[in-house]
Formats: C-alpha cells, sequence, structure tokens
C-alpha cells in the first residue's frame, strides 16, 4: 500500500528572481520518484516545501522553464508569502 501511496506523489519546484524573471517559472516536477528526489533535494538544501495539491497539479502541467500563467499568480503570490515568512523567522526577524 505505501508503494501506490508513493506512485500518487507529484511535486513542483518554482523559482522566482525579480531580477532575471518578469514571473516565477517552473524549474522541476515529477511523479513518483522524481518527485520524492524534488522534495529531498529541497529538504537538504533548505528549500522551504508547501504542501498544497490542487496548486501542484496545476503546475505540474506546465512545462519546465515555462513562466507561471497569470490565472495562477494568487496562489503563488502566497507561497512567496510563506517563503518570505520563513526566511525572517529563520533570522530572527518579527
Amino acid at each position: 500500500m505505501e508503494r501506490d501511496a508513493k506512485k500518487d506523489i507529484i511535486a513542483t519546484a518554482v523559482r522566482y528572481d525579480a531580477a532575471k524573471d518578469g514571473s516565477p517559472r517552473v524549474t522541476a516536477k515529477g511523479r513518483g520518484y522524481v518527485a520524492e528526489q524534488i522534495i529531498e533535494l529541497a529538504e537538504e538544501n533548505g528549500i522551504p516545501i508547501k504542501e498544497d495539491p490542487a496548486l501542484v497539479e496545476a503546475l505540474s502541467r506546465l512545462d519546465i522553464d515555462q513562466h507561471i500563467p497569470v490565472e495562477l499568480y494568487k496562489a503563488i503570490a502566497e507561497i512567496l508569502a510563506f517563503v518570505y515568512s520563513l526566511n525572517d523567522r529563520y533570522r530572527g526577524t518579527p
């Protein structure tokens, strides 16, 4: 049963570099084993992970290096706010 559950894992990675990109873009995506590897690499590198099944499903339909469509900006903005809040906590900023 656990093996089947791992097949259902979906992960996407998003990157936003305001100096380079006009909008965030998908940098990695995968299901099953590939998704596990994306998550593991994120954890190893201290990259925050946010679970949002509906968003990851939508992002998984995009191509790698594809910019996030306007329709998903609100969801991505919420993730960026989540990441920024984690960064502030890490730095000790209230």
